[in-house]
């Protein structure tokens, strides 16, 4: 899924048109349905960037897997149909999700841990997070034991290592340049 500058311009685009029509609760809607079908399907996504497919082939793709789509959600297919974008429609469709989010005043974070959190250790993170950003934050956890211990923090763009793995792989750089 490519999401580059253009994934972004489009998705503000449709925020700002969205919001102008009081749609943009529904627009979310589908954009997480649309998003959510391209992580389920990677052989759509694949589909929807080959350079070998006509636009007119993708289209047809986008149409009989999103045939419920709103007005609004077919004139952006039919925008990314023109313009030979096809390939950006899950970048702009996480996009959106994170641009809403953020006119909504809140932000995804993801903290990453060897075990999962206790209620204790998730206001601590909550209390870590909350320096970092302004916005309402809605913590998510995943559990990943190679980490070794501590935690990895992501909120927006920002990380914070805290993990046992990092501070081993800094402690073993050290040792092999002194």
């Amino acid at each position: 899924m490519k999401a580059g500058r253009a994934s972004i311009r489009y998705a503000k685009a449709l925020l700002e048109f969205a919001t102008e029509n009081r749609m943009e609760k529904s627009v979310i809607e589908e954009m997480e349905n649309i998003l959510s079908h391209l992580e389920r399907s990677p052989q759509l996504d694949e589909a929807l960037n080959s350079p070998i497919l006509p636009g007119s082939q993708k289209r047809k793709i986008i149409d009989e897997v999103f045939p419920n789509a709103s007005k609004i959600i077919k004139s952006l297919f039919d925008l990314l149909s023109q313009n030979g974008r096809e390939g950006i429609l899950g970048g702009i469709a996480h996009h959106y999700i994170e641009l809403f989010d953020k006119h909504q005043g809140k932000v995804a974070a993801t903290v990453i841990t060897a075990v999962p959190l206790t209620e204790d250790l998730e206001k601590e993170v909550l209390i870590k997070a909350a320096a970092l950003t302004p916005l309402k934050i809605e913590l998510i956890n995943i559990v990943d034991p190679t980490i070794k211990g501590g935690f990895i923090l992501r909120v927006g763009d920002l990380q914070y290592n805290a993990s046992i793995a990092e501070r081993l792989e800094v402690l073993k750089r050290e040792l092999i340049t002194s």
